[in-house]
Parts: C-alpha cells; structure tokens; sequence
C-alpha cells in the first residue's frame, strides 16, 4: 500500500496570505471599533446598541440569507437552462440589493415613525431604494448582455480555430 502524496495548488500560498493579512485588518478594525464604542458612547447606551445588533444578525440571517439562499436555489435549478456566468451575475446582483435594502429599510421605517428632528432623515429613502433597484437591474440586464456577447464571440473563435 502506497502513500498518496497531494501537492498543494499553485496559489496556495498566496491565498493563505491574504486570509491571514484579511483576518488581521478585520480584528484590527474590530479592535478599533471596540476602543471607539468604550471612548466615545455612555454605558447607558450599550443595551441599545446591544439590542440593534441582535436585529441586524437576525435580519441577516433570519431574512435576508434565507431570502438570498432561496434565490440561489431557483437560479441553481435553472442551470441547465441559465448559463453559469448569467447565474452568477443574477446571484451577485441578488446579494447587493439584498444588503442595500438590509441597510435602507430600517431609515424608511423611522422616516415613517417620524422623529423630533427632520432633518435627521431628510431624504425620501423608498423613492431612492426604488431608484436603486432600478440602476442595478439595469447593470445586471447590461452585464449579462456583455457576458453572452464575449462567451458567445468566444465559441465562435474556438470554432473558427478548430475547423482550420
């Protein structure tokens, strides 16, 4: 019985580095995060905060993953039909109004409570988040056009080359 010996990827190093060099700007800015929240916010506020972060992971996980995991399964199932590179443009276009309504919908909300100061949230947050969805359909559409033109020009060239 022979040992099996595996040789790591070309870019294996390369890759390490730059999750060990990510890992530590993530921590660092957490760190910083950490000293600012302790200079610079009463302790009277920490249950607030507290309680809006416990949203925002609930949110997350709770919402938008499930809603972005459930796209993704719809678009994976339409593989056979849906190039992979128009799936992954669909999923990345997906994800970004996903984190984008994450972010806009609680200001729409408040915006709708109202507040003391209006100037706090002068815009109009729902015309601005529609508008957005807009822009990135339009990029999404325009994306997706540009990658079936170049694979498409892509087969021809390879199909020109090989019939020579």
């Amino acid at each position: 019985m022979s040992a099996v010996r595996v040789i790591p990827a070309a870019g294996t190093r390369r890759i390490r580095a730059w999750r060990i060099g990510l890992l530590s700007v993530g921590l660092a800015l957490l760190v910083v995060g950490g000293l600012v929240l302790l200079a610079d916010v009463a302790p009277r506020d920490y249950l607030g905060i507290l309680s809006w972060m416990v949203g925002a992971i609930v949110l997350h996980d709770g919402v938008l993953a499930l809603g972005v995991f459930a796209g993704n399964l719809v678009l994976r199932r339409a593989g056979r039909i849906i190039p992979w590179g128009v799936i992954a443009i669909l999923q990345c276009a997906i994800v970004t109004g996903g984190i984008v309504a994450l972010i806009v919908v609680p200001e729409i909300i408040k915006k709708a409570i109202g507040t003391t100061n209006p100037t706090v949230l002068p815009l109009d947050y729902g015309l601005n988040l529609a508008v957005f969805y807009a822009g990135l359909a339009l990029a999404t559409a325009v994306a997706i056009v540009l990658h079936l033109r170049v694979t498409r020009a892509r087969r021809r060239a390879a199909s020109a080359t090989s019939a020579r």
